[in-house]
C-alpha cells in the first residue's frame, strides 16, 4: 500500500512541478526519486528484525 501511495505522490508532484514551469525531465526525476525511496523503504522494512517471513510470531 505504501508503494502505491509513493507512486501516486510522485506522479502528482511531477504534474504540479511541470505545471509551474519546472523542466519536465527534472520534475520526472524528482518523482522517480520519491518512488525509488518508497520501494527502498519497503525492502528495508522487510529485513528489519522481527519482520521476516520465517520468523515465528509469539
Amino acid at each position: 500500500m505504501g508503494l502505491v501511495i509513493a507512486a501516486t505522490f510522485g506522479l502528482a508532484l511531477w504534474i504540479v512541478l511541470w505545471a509551474i514551469g519546472v523542466s519536465g525531465l527534472d520534475a520526472f526525476l524528482l518523482a522517480l526519486l520519491v518512488m525509488l525511496l518508497g520501494a527502498a523503504g519497503r525492502v528495508v522494512i522487510r529485513h528489519l528484525p522481527g519482520r521476516g517471513a520465517g520468523t515465528p510470531q509469539p
